[in-house]
């Protein structure tokens, strides 16, 4: 392929590119991924800390469960986990292998939960001591990045 060719292919395939309109999922809800982190991440430069350090979070799949928005008072916690949860679920979707995740919810507040065989996990609280709060507007997808590392040491 000539200098010439190569060039107008180039511009062509831009111009496809920039008349295309983006992707955008009608509705509103939360989409996000899930990932795993185990192990030792102290300062310290220890061979069990460099080996957590290449791996990095790992995407797994799990339930992605959904609660009207829940204060941390509302919970029961045993090892890390919530085994305890005083209000009913709204809504359940499973991340796929590379842990990705999309529900569609009406627009409100709610508290976002990781199904473990032993709990649930969250890690997230806000000033008013709600747990993993997210706001779903209308229209609009938010995006919840959910890192499960309850098994991991700062």
């Amino acid at each position: 392929m000539n200098s010439l060719s190569l060039l107008a292919s180039i511009l062509f395939t831009g111009i496809l590119l920039t008349s295309c309109k983006q992707y955008k999922p009608e509705g509103q809800g939360i989409t996000g991924t899930v990932t795993w982190l185990e192990g030792n991440h102290m300062p310290m430069m220890t061979e069990d800390r460099k080996a957590n350090t290449k791996a990095g979070p790992k995407p797994i799949q799990r339930n992605v469960r959904i609660y009207p928005l829940t204060k941390f008072s509302d919970l029961k916690m045993e090892e890390g986990l919530f085994t305890a949860i005083a209000k009913k679920p709204v809504a359940e979707v499973e991340s796929n292998e590379s842990g990705v995740y999309s529900i569609k919810l009406s627009p409100g507040r709610y508290s976002v939960f990781i199904v473990e065989e032993e709990g649930l996990f969250a890690n997230i609280f806000d000033g008013e001591g709600n747990v993993n709060p997210v706001t779903v507007k209308e229209n609009e997808w938010t995006l919840l990045d959910v890192v499960v590392n309850y098994k991991a040491v700062f």
